[in-house]
């Protein structure tokens, strides 16, 4: 099965694409979000379930901040 993924100016890929990634996309902008609007690193790591240096650094867009630069077909091995 091939699927599409996002990939930077190296080619590697970023975002929810990433083969490390412990949250979507879409959970990593309602972080952001929730963070705007007040909560702490603290209630958004136990609310997310990953650590509050995590959170951290993607308040401070130190990590998920990168915008592709491309996109790739992989394979992807259907384990069902």
């Amino acid at each position: 099965m091939q699927k599409t993924v996002a990939v930077n100016d190296a080619g590697l890929r970023i975002g929810e694409d990433h083969p490390n990634a412990k949250l979507t996309d879409a959970e990593v902008e309602r972080i952001r979000s929730l963070h705007e609007d007040g909560m702490s690193y603290d209630a958004l790591a136990e609310k997310f379930e990953v650590s509050k240096w995590a959170i951290g650094r993607i308040c401070r867009y130190e990590r998920r901040a990168q915008t592709p630069a491309n996109f790739k077909s992989v394979h992807v091995l259907d384990c069902e």
